[in-house]
């Protein structure tokens, strides 16, 4: 039997130049409410699709758009400086 092997390196190899930068690391940061918000909605989305959704379904959806939108405000609404903006 012969093996198949690739000659490129792995798809996941680390190196020290693909760790994240200390700049990417507080956006990320700066974003993770508005991530945790999409995260609620999807899962309150992903709960309803096989069945038809409930008064306490459609409430639950109702509170995870808000909370997307009040995040996704906020994080708008910061002062801080994106990385790579400006002078």
């Amino acid at each position: 039997m012969k093996h198949i092997v690739t000659v490129q390196d792995a798809v996941t190899a680390f190196a020290d130049w693909m760790e994240p930068t200390a700049v990417e690391l507080d956006a990320i940061d700066r974003e993770m409410p508005l991530i945790l918000a999409q995260v609620d909605l999807l899962d309150a989305q992903i709960t309803t699709m096989d069945r038809t959704p409930t008064e306490l379904d459609v409430r639950r959806i109702r509170r995870a758009r808000r909370r997307v939108l009040t995040a996704g405000r906020e994080l708008a609404n910061t002062t801080a400086p994106l990385p790579g903006v400006g002078a």
